[in-house]
């Protein structure tokens, strides 16, 4: 019950928005971190019992939280590459001038495809 609570409620709106962002490596890890918090403090485990995530996330019948993140980039992206309008795609090619992130969406598409063997 804990864990559909959890991907219903806290999950979604940690992730709101997730597929149009440009996730870095640092943002991943403060996003797993978060949501093992969250799983430890719906268990009852704390840090000192040193109970493995992985088991945590099996009994709340959870995904890990970049999976999920993976998923919804690679969602909006088949959405982004059905689309009929040429604006979407336009604003996808458009390279920035002068200073601008370290890392594109088309970037983290791109290296999710590659993780997932899409061509």
């Amino acid at each position: 019950m804990r864990g559909r609570l959890y991907r219903s409620c806290i999950r979604s709106s940690m992730l709101h928005g997730s597929e149009t962002w440009p996730v870095r490596k640092e943002n991943e890890v403060a996003l797993q971190r978060a949501e093992m918090r969250m799983a430890r403090w719906m268990c009852g485990v704390k840090l000192k019992d040193r109970f493995p995530s992985k088991e945590l996330r099996v009994r709340l019948r959870i995904d890990d939280i970049t999976l999920v993140l993976q998923q919804n980039r690679l969602r909006w992206y088949e959405h982004v590459l059905r689309k009929d309008d040429n604006w979407v795609k336009k604003c996808m090619e458009y390279d920035v001038e002068g200073p601008r992130p370290k890392r594109t969406w088309k970037e983290a598409v791109e290296k999710d495809c590659q993780v997932k063997h899409i061509n």
